[in-house]
């Protein structure tokens, strides 16, 4: 069964140490990101779809795309 991509916004990003989180724009749930998992162009304020997946710390944001839009 696929699951459809959330959709939210890049609440924070730290560039030079390579992880940020990612605001789910229906529930205001915030996920932790690192940057293999987004395009190297993301930036704070992006709107993006994401999926998640559960890590060794809780659930991580994964397959980040920015919508162009």
């Amino acid at each position: 069964m696929e699951v459809a991509p959330l959709m939210g916004r890049i609440e924070y990003f730290n560039a030079a140490k390579g992880y940020g989180f990612v605001k789910d724009a229906d529930n205001g749930e915030k996920y932790f990101f690192h940057i293999s998992s987004a395009p190297a162009t993301i930036a704070e304020g992006d709107r993006v779809t994401f999926e998640i997946e559960r890590g060794m710390r809780g659930m991580n944001a994964v397959r980040i795309s920015i919508v162009t839009e």
